[in-house]
């Protein structure tokens, strides 16, 4: 587990590649890491909230507020 115990913020945002945000945080996870996923409005238009979630299984912040 080369990234156990280290945290990664992961912003997705409005660019043909967050489609392979998914397989990134799958990862992430994989290698030990605790991935906390950011998504903006375009990216949401890619890959859905609930998607992101299930894969960091961390809450995913959408609005500048929500942290």
């Amino acid at each position: 587990m080369a990234l156990a115990g280290k945290q990664i913020l992961l912003i997705v945002s409005g660019g043909i590649a967050a489609y392979k945000a998914a397989v990134l945080v799958r990862r992430l996870k994989d290698a030990g890491a605790t991935v906390v996923p950011i998504l903006t409005k375009g990216g949401a238009q890619f890959i859905t909230p609930l998607t992101l979630a299930g894969l960091a299984e961390h809450p995913v912040y959408e609005d500048l507020f929500s942290l």
